[in-house]
Parts: C-alpha cells; structure tokens; sequence
C-alpha cells in the first residue's frame, strides 16, 4: 500500500465503503487489488501483486494463506457477525444477520411485538445470590483465622 496514490487509496476505500460485503464478487476483488496492490486483509489470494517475487520468504502468497488460516481459526468456525447483525431493524438492513436474530417485519403490528418480545427477555447478569459474593471471601479469611498455613514459631500444626 506505501506503493499507491491517494487518489488509488480513495477510489478503493470508496468502493468498500459503498459496497460492504462478507463475500465480495470478483470484479469487486480485481478492483481492489488493482488499486491497492497487496492488501494481504481481504478474502482473495493478492493475485495482481506488483511487490511479490520469487526469491522472497515467505513469499505475499504463503502471509495472505496463513493471515486467512488465522481469521478462520480465531473465529472457531462461528460466522462473522458483528454488532449490526444483531440489528434487523437498521437501515440499511446488515447482511448477515447473527444466529438466532429473524428478518425485519416492518408492519406496525409485527414490530410491536419484537419490542414486547425483547422487553420480555431477562435481564443481562447472572442469577448469583447476592450474598454469595459477599460471604464466600469472608468465610475464606475466617478460615485463615482458625488454620494458619503460615505458622511462624515453625511448628507444623
């Protein structure tokens, strides 16, 4: 990317912007890589690369196969969801929406009851006890009270 001109770097950064997908198509993948040689982050091999050569290790290929190989086991095979795919109801709609989530309804009816559904839902947290927190520590300390793990006069009782 140090090799291209900002006039490169807006064109393409505007046809990502513009065009936001997951799975983008091929043209849309020899756009880019003719405007942004290298960009090593999408999900296509760098195949216009003007920087790569032969006598490199490791070479443009072998980085952007094990940058992919990273992305997929970081993920644990889950999709790639982000916090618009939690979202049906945003303009304009997320393209993939997140497990779980169904498609927008847009009748006045249907979105009354996704608000009363989610206003139903419980509440984010745990269903600890609240003494819990609070006695498990302390009956922690008052343990060290009556056993010393620590004896000082070096007697072991």
């Amino acid at each position: 990317m140090e090799y291209t001109t900002w006039d490169q770097r807006i064109q393409a950064l505007t046809h990502i912007i513009t065009n936001p997908t997951t799975k983008p198509t091929f043209d849309s993948q020899i756009f880019i890589s003719s405007q942004v040689p290298c960009y090593l982050n999408w999900d296509y091999p760098p195949i216009l690369c003007t920087k790569s050569s032969t006598n490199t290790f490791p070479s443009v290929y072998l980085k952007w196969s094990f940058s992919v190989f990273l992305k997929r086991v970081s993920r644990l095979g889950a999709p790639e969801t982000s916090w618009r795919s939690k979202c049906p109801y945003q303009q304009p709609p997320p393209l993939v929406l997140a497990k779980g989530i169904e498609e927008a309804q847009w009748g006045d009816e249907e979105r009354r009851q996704y608000v009363r559904k989610r206003f139903k839902r419980r509440p984010f947290g745990s269903d600890v006890h609240p003494l819990i927190p609070f006695i498990v520590p302390n009956l922690l300390l008052f343990s060290l009270l009556l056993w010393n793990p620590f004896p000082i006069d070096g007697s072991d009782s």
